[in-house]
């Protein structure tokens, strides 16, 4: 596939897509035939039914794991937190075989069978008696019957199947939707942005179904329907993605991207004596028409982590463990670059595993009741997806408005900034949360509810401000953390770079079960109080665990404002809405011009 195949014998664009999007088979296909919103619709409804799915189970899982299956505070959390961790680790293995071997749409499609058989045996796991614990009228008493090692191994299995398959379609499913817009068309650039707004509120609504309607079905109806109708809205959802397939735009696998990166390490290293030359056109790169047939960009060298640049210095070989170009350099720069920023988003995601474990416990020890409803602990998680909601329009609407006018960016504030914003409000989220649980566990010692662990005369509703500021952050935080790594990561590593906001919170719902099992460990040994996190949480301290929070939160700040302070943006990104406003502005010139030519010769032929 050349160039001129993407334009006519006038040099005219010929409707060809020119970012080396194919067909399935490999194929050359025309713009207007494919991609654009007419794929994407496919693709956002999908990920409204398979959010729907998986925050079906996670949302109330600490749940189930307490009263069905009579675990404890610290295991029942850490459990919820090891999957989760599992869950959100797993894309780096979907990204590999993405981008090494499969493609995105094969990937994703081999991993939603994975996951819909996974979902399938979790949903037979709580259904059949067999297979299920049996009944206990008291949850919370010691007499409870333990589920079975066959039990606990069906349950289990499903649980980690389930993440398997989810590590094949996270990293993918939001490349594939981005993959439909055209980065060499300026309209379909444009489009791209709103395209994350929608993908956005895709998984708010699916989201928002879960932690409201599941919840309360698996609370007052049963487990049976309630994790059978995230199974059925999953299989809907493969459907769905299917029956759009002949629209989707598709990217060829380009090679494993940590091979290209290993490269460039190891031919550094190797050549760590050469020095390397102080004009970047001496360096090894390959011609332009390389790049521009695949539909690649070439990258100029920059002076950043510069022993790198030692792998694209000239020898007399061309071993490609030797021998690197400036764009191959280039890519592996962007990635590591991002690495530190990567670290400090692990403690803020640290504090998000709090919401469907600690948080939805603190729920079970207050009153429930409005009238004759009985509010589900977990439904308070939606809480955290409307308030996410909201601020993002609001951010959008005024923030965003307000700071273009003192910052002059056209962003209003960098995507640095506005993850920074949102640190800053962890740090109040755990202070107010602290300050909450201190006043549960008073009027809980008034009323003689200490020993026996019985319910709070509160309302659950005392609870609202952690989960309401929870999704204030998540507005600036999560939302630039996607951003940040998707748009920072070079072309051939999308799904890497979108893999690593999943990692992000994998990692911080492993830091979350160590940080409860030591903490719990060390102060019920060394404490002179019987320990901070128990089964009985009127005699815990859980204001001091979040009080704990509050200072790591703050010294992580200081980190991100660190590290971030040394970051330098990829250069065809940090500009990208100036250059695309630029880009439009161009076109739009073009198609006047040719309309008033058309007209001048269309009078011209008239009077002749």
């Amino acid at each position: 596939m050349t160039t001129s195949q993407y334009v006519d014998e006038n040099g005219q664009d010929d409707g060809y897509t020119k970012d080396g999007t194919v067909d399935l088979k490999g194929n050359p296909i025309l713009r207007s035939n494919t991609g654009g919103w007419k794929a994407c619709s496919f693709i956002v409804v999908y990920e409204v039914f398979e959010r729907m799915a998986y925050y079906g189970i996670s949302s109330n899982l600490v749940i189930y794991l307490t009263e069905k299956l009579h675990q404890g505070t610290v295991k029942s959390s850490n459990n919820v937190t090891n999957w989760v961790g599992t869950v959100w680790m797993t894309p780096i293995l979907g990204a590999y075989f993405a981008d090494a071997h499969l493609g995105r749409y094969w990937t994703f499609l081999i991993a939603c069978g994975i996951y819909l058989l996974g979902m399938s045996l979790l949903t037979l796991a709580v259904s059949i008696n067999g297979l299920k614990p049996p009944h206990c009228a008291n949850p919370s008493s010691i007499d409870c019957k333990k589920a079975s090692t066959l039990q606990l191994a069906v349950f289990f299995g499903a649980l980690y199947t389930l993440a398997v398959g989810t590590g094949g379609t996270k990293p993918n499913i939001s490349t594939i939707g981005a993959d439909q817009f055209d980065e060499f068309h300026p309209r379909e650039k444009s489009q791209k942005l709103s395209f994350f707004n929608w993908w956005m509120f895709s998984i708010f609504l699916g989201t928002l179904f879960a932690n409201t309607v599941l919840v309360y079905i698996q609370d007052n109806v049963g487990w049976s329907l309630g994790y059978g109708l995230p199974t059925l809205g999953l299989a809907i959802s493969i459907m769905i993605f299917l029956a759009g397939s002949s629209f989707y735009r598709h990217k060829k696998p380009r090679g494993s991207p940590f091979t290209r990166m290993a490269k460039v390490i190891i031919a550094s290293l190797r050549k760590w004596k050469i020095k390397v030359p102080n004009d970047p056109k001496e360096l090894y790169e390959l011609d332009l028409g390389e790049y521009t047939k695949n539909g690649k960009v070439r990258i100029d060298s920059t002076p950043t982590l510069r022993f790198l640049n030692k792998a694209c210095v000239k020898v007399d070989t061309t071993n490609p463990w030797m021998l690197c170009s400036v764009t191959q350099v280039e890519e592996t720069k962007q990635m590591l670059r991002m690495i530190p920023i990567l670290i400090a988003t692990f403690i803020p995601s640290t504090m998000l595993a709090q919401i469907n474990t600690l948080f939805v416990k603190q729920g079970t020890t207050l009153q429930r009741n409005i009238g004759s409803f009985s509010i589900p602990p977990a439904s308070l998680s939606g809480f955290v997806t409307i308030s996410m909601l909201v601020s993002v329009v609001l951010y959008d609407r005024f923030f965003m408005k307000i700071s273009k006018r003192l910052t002059k960016n056209p962003r209003g504030v960098n995507i640095l900034q506005r993850m920074g914003i949102g640190m800053a409000f962890h740090i109040v989220i755990m202070l107010v949360a602290s300050f909450v649980e201190r006043y549960r566990l008073s009027v809980a010692r008034d009323h003689g509810l200490v020993e026996n662990g019985k319910q709070v005369p509160l309302s659950i509703l005392i609870l609202l401000p952690q989960f309401i500021l929870m999704g204030t952050a998540d507005a600036f935080l999560e939302v630039a953390k996607i951003e940040f790594f998707y748009d920072q990561a070079p072309e051939g590593m999308k799904s890497l770079g979108t893999s690593y906001s999943m990692t992000s919170l994998g990692v911080g719902s492993f830091i979350s079960s160590f940080l409860l099992s030591t903490v719990s460990h060390i102060t019920k040994k060394h404490g002179n109080h019987r320990g901070w996190i128990l089964n009985n949480l009127n005699a815990s301290h859980l204001d001091y665990y979040y009080a704990f929070f509050v200072i790591l939160n703050l010294l992580n700040f200081f980190f991100f404002l660190f590290v971030s302070k040394f970051y330098e943006y990829k250069a065809e990104v940090s500009d990208s809405l100036s250059v695309l406003r630029q880009e439009l502005e161009i076109e739009s010139r073009h198609r006047v011009t040719n309309s008033q030519e058309a007209s001048t010769n269309t009078q011209v032929n008239g009077s002749t």
